[in-house]
């Protein structure tokens, strides 16, 4: 299962590249994978309908109860055949109706085949819920396609926040449902169904994700808004597989939770209604593929009801009509991709006559319609049978005459657009579209004839299907009257005598022109919604107004205040003794916290930016002397470099800003509300610090963490905890470092373009002005930009001597890091001071000569490395992250030993260095030059990346040119 679940993916991201080789046959390729899960499902088929299943667990982090359980069972293995079935048949379909961008049309339906396929295997809650919105996730690509069309993106986010929105209040029904039961595990809680108040709450959430996903009224809207997505998306995603995780969820979960109080009423109510006025939608409608949708709402709302009711003839009928509406729908749509490729339209007063041209479609089609209305001895007869046996005689479900009442009102009218779809495409005198349609090719009508025929196998092979369905409803009692039996003939019955009843008033009501008569409109989901969203629009603009204000002391304040306010009134109210902790450690303990004070407080009262900047640095200096005197070299040594980079930072932004803060009283008074409020942050820090060191009841860890360390080859426990103990905090830690990365730089590119860089002298008269302390010769390539009076011949001739140096430093620290103090992350930042520095004196052309491979590249490497050595041990049979010693002996070094874990470290380092020359080229440049802040060339281009490869090509002109003189 994991395998299939892997070749899924695996196919999805090769197959935009095979494309333009393979061509149209990019599309049987793509459908091999469904064709193999089909297989696969065959053969396992004998023993799970024999009431047996099979289990694949894949362990990530067990301790944490991470893993991904995977269950085939009898519902599962019917869930799998439809969406790998009708998946394979859509993607063969591809091949006749794409046109354009198959290969990526192609990856994305492959994900989504895979993402549905996860779904319905999952046998854990949050397993389930990730497959859940990964779905979601595809169907809003294939519905905004490339997003070209306003009408495509108003749909596909549409679809994305009701399915989502839906999802997050399944989500949140799942922890109470987990945390009700004792367990995630889905077969866990069909074993020991839970019961109480908190079951009631998580039964209500989680109906309303499957609601949503199965466009259940009134979440609906989101469903025939997606009609503008192409023809084979609405047949596979909107009819045959993605609408049917909601319905799939009611089935997997009533065995355990229909007897819940809110559970029946719910599904039967919404379920029913649902049915009935989407058909009525259904019957009105004008477009071909917006009828089929109504209709798809109006069916889902009937597997609803029935695979909810909590019986074993309901779940019966609910697995037949499953199987059915898989079958018939997607025929349909298909059918109607076909007319709308080969005519141009899709609006019934536009069609006539098709039939005569399209023979073979017009009967596959009239098939598929005919299993919908249920008419024998097609399959979706079986199912509609067994519905009204459910309703008319479940007497354990109590009101069963309106139960019968709605399931054939929706019946009839299922009958009258079914013979209205029928009609409007194929029947009357032939009409101009008739007229210059041509004739689809026989692949093309192929798929829609599979599934038409297999409602007709199905449905005249009823033991057959029987087989299939039966395992799933004999988890159910029996009802009182015995086990219902499919078959096509149970005599004259009164359930016969209904079902013949509600065809015969569906075809009437059809004959009688029942779409045109003028009754009440129904209330528009569509125009709620849009003024729902609208509602939040302005609602987002007042707030934005009022809380926005354009200030960041003024958020930055707010901030302080709420984490003071919040955390410190419960600290207050709950009152915990702080201990009795030791003033100090270290007899120069108390000198250096004065020092520390001394400065903070000097940055409060000075006027001056420089100042303020300097100052706050030496409180971070004096906090890394102190990590030292207790003992922490490690955590001194990072304290240092990261305070240096900030310190280096911020008096480069404060190049663009006035060098004294505004003077006044406004700002004094401004000054004593953040003192204040910096004031308190710090007494509620200390304040937890020790009330959670005095708290500790357990054991420390880090005494494990000692004993545990010489297991990991290192003599450093530091560097063990980062790249070995905790290498997934550390894994999280660096991506995170790389996205807010990218979110600066982005945020730096926002403005208007770029002027030409300046170059030369920046006085603005017609000569440059010499002075005696100015440079004459070229140390650096890029020391020419800048002017004469920012230039030091001394900087620049150390930093030419002392750069290889001090990346050697760098690499010593990544390399001695297990051993003692450092590691990836202090010799990155050691190496990007190095690069800052060179950017100090020579800039950007200095910069790209000193490193000739893009910023990117650098920083994506390191986190592909550190990856890729977290995930390289669970290839082998191993944990991840999981890290080896290893032991060599090369002829000339002798004995070499060390960590693999050092290669997780070097993508560290590789990730921090990237990241420092990323933010380099883009906030240096906007520094450099008023306007630069879009990094955009003097032609309008993107000058991120092309600053970091053409400053190298520039930097070597600049060398030339210098040897020439």
């Amino acid at each position: 299962m994991l395998f299939l679940l892997a070749a899924h993916a695996g196919l999805a991201v090769v197959i935009p590249w095979w494309q333009r080789r393979l061509g149209r046959a990019v599309w049987p390729v793509a459908a091999l994978v469904p064709l193999a899960v089909v297989v696969w499902a065959g053969t396992r088929a004998p023993r799970v309908l024999d009431g047996g299943e099979y289990r694949e667990t894949l362990s990530w982090a067990p301790s944490l109860g991470l893993t991904v359980e995977l269950r085939l069972d009898a519902l599962a293995l019917l869930m799998l055949w439809v969406v790998a079935g009708v998946g394979a048949l859509v993607l063969l379909y591809c091949r006749y109706y794409v046109e354009h961008d198959a290969g990526r049309l192609a990856a994305t339906l492959l994900a989504f085949a895979g993402a549905m396929t996860g779904l319905v295997l999952a046998d854990n809650l949050f397993v389930l819920y990730v497959f859940w919105e990964l779905t979601t996730v595809a169907s809003f690509l294939l519905i905004a396609e490339r997003g070209e069309a306003a009408e495509q993106r108003r749909a596909a986010r549409q679809a994305l926040l009701v399915t989502t929105g839906g999802g997050l209040a399944m989500l949140l029904g799942f922890i109470v449902l987990g945390q009700a039961a004792g367990t995630y595990s889905v077969s866990g809680i069909l074993a020991g169904p839970p019961r109480g108040t908190a079951v009631s709450v998580a039964v209500v959430l989680v109906l309303i994700g499957a609601f949503a996903k199965s466009a259940q009224m009134p979440l609906h809207g989101w469903l025939p808004a997606a009609m503008v997505a192409p023809t084979p998306v609405s047949a596979y995603l909107h009819a045959a597989a993605m609408v049917k995780a909601g319905v799939y969820l009611v089935a997997r979960l009533a065995p355990a939770l229909a007897d819940v109080p809110p559970w029946r009423p719910a599904v039967l109510v919404v379920g029913l209604v649902t049915m009935v006025l989407a058909a009525w939608r259904a019957l009105r409608a004008t477009d071909l593929k917006m009828l089929l949708a109504y209709g798809t709402v109006s069916e889902l709302g009937m597997l609803t009801a029935l695979l909810g009711a909590g019986t074993r003839t309901a779940a019966l009928a609910g697995t037949v009509m499953l199987l059915a509406h898989a079958a018939f729908k997607s025929a349909l749509f298909l059918a109607v991709g076909v007319i709308d490729h080969t005519t141009g339209t899709r609006d019934i007063r536009a069609l006539s006559g098709l039939g005569r041209r399209m023979p073979v479609l017009c009967a596959a089609a009239t098939v598929a319609v005919a299993s919908m209305a249920g008419l024998p001895p097609l399959l979706g007869y079986l199912g509609k049978e067994a519905a009204v046996e459910a309703f008319l005689h479940g007497t354990e479900l109590g009101g069963h005459l309106w139960l019968t009442a709605g399931l054939l009102l929706g019946s009839l009218l299922t009958v009258a657009y079914g013979a209205r779809f029928v009609r409007g495409a194929f029947g009357g005198p032939p009409g101009e579209a008739a007229a210059r349609a041509h004739r689809p090719a026989p692949g093309f009508v192929a798929p829609v004839a599979v599934l038409s025929a297999a409602s007709l196998v199905l449905g005249v092979w009823y033991a057959g299907t029987a087989a299939l369905v039966t395992p799933y409803a004999d988890g159910y009692p029996p009802g009182p009257h015995g086990p219902y039996e499919l078959s096509l003939w149970h005599g004259p019955t009164a359930v016969l005598g209904l079902s013949a009843l509600s065809v015969l008033l569906g075809v009437l009501l059809h004959l009688a022109g029942g779409d045109r008569w003028r009754l009440p409109r129904l209330p528009d989901a569509q125009r709620a919604f849009d003024r729902a969203v609208a509602a939040v629009d302005r609602l987002a603009v007042v707030l934005t107004g009022h809380t926005q204000v354009g200030s960041l002391p003024v958020y930055m304040t707010v901030l302080l205040v709420t984490v003071v306010a919040v955390p410190g009134a419960a600290l207050v109210a709950a009152a915990p003794s702080p201990g009795s902790p030791r003033w100090w450690w270290s007899p120069s303990e108390p000198f250096l916290a004065v020092m520390v004070l001394a400065a903070a407080a000097a940055v409060v009262v000075t006027r001056h930016r420089l100042t303020g900047t300097l100052l706050s640095g030496a409180v971070g200096y004096g906090v890394a002397v102190i990590f030292l005197v207790r003992g922490a070299p490690d955590l001194a040594l990072t304290q240092f470099l990261v305070e240096t980079m900030t310190v280096v930072v911020m008096v480069l932004v404060l190049r663009r800003m006035p060098e004294r803060f505004e003077p006044g009283r406004a700002l004094t008074r401004t000054r004593v509300v953040r003192g204040a409020a910096a004031g308190a942050v710090g007494l509620l820090v200390t304040s937890l610090a020790l009330v959670t060191s005095s708290a500790r009841t357990a054991p420390a860890i880090s005494a494990e963490y000692v004993h545990r360390t010489p297991e990991t080859g290192a003599h450093n426990i530091v560097n063990a905890i980062v790249v070995d103990f905790r290498a997934l905090d550390t894994l999280g830690e660096i991506s995170v470092i790389l996205v807010a990365a990218v979110g600066v730089v982005s945020l730096v590119r926002v403005g208007g373009p770029a002027g030409v860089r300046e170059t030369g002298d920046r006085a603005g008269g017609p000569f440059p002005t010499a002075h005696w302390d100015e440079p004459v010769e070229t140390w650096l390539p890029g020391a020419p930009e800048r002017s004469g009076g920012e230039r030091s011949v001394l900087l620049e001739v150390a930093t030419r001597l002392l750069f290889p140096s001090i990346l050697l430093l760098s690499l010593y620290l990544l390399f001695s890091g297990h051993y003692g103090p450092g590691g990836g992350f202090s010799g990155g930042l050691v190496a990007g001071q190095a690069f800052v520095l060179r950017y100090l004196v020579g800039g950007h052309a200095d910069l790209g000569a000193a490193v000739r491979v893009r910023a990117s590249a650098v920083a994506g490497a390191g986190l592909m490395l550190a990856a890729v050595v977290g995930l390289l041990p669970l290839a082998l049979g191993g944990a991840p992250l999981e890290s080896t010693v290893v032991t060599l002996h090369p002829p000339v070094l002798g004995t070499v030993k060390f960590a693999t874990s050092l290669f997780f470290d070097i993508g560290v380092y590789l990730l921090v260095v990237g990241v420092t020359l990323r933010l380099l080229s883009a906030v240096g440049a906007a520094l450099d030059v008023p306007g630069a802040a879009t990094g955009e060339d003097d032609d309008g281009g993107d000058d991120g990346e092309d600053d970091e490869a053409g400053n190298g090509d520039r930097a070597r002109d600049r060398d030339k040119e210098g040897g020439r003189r």
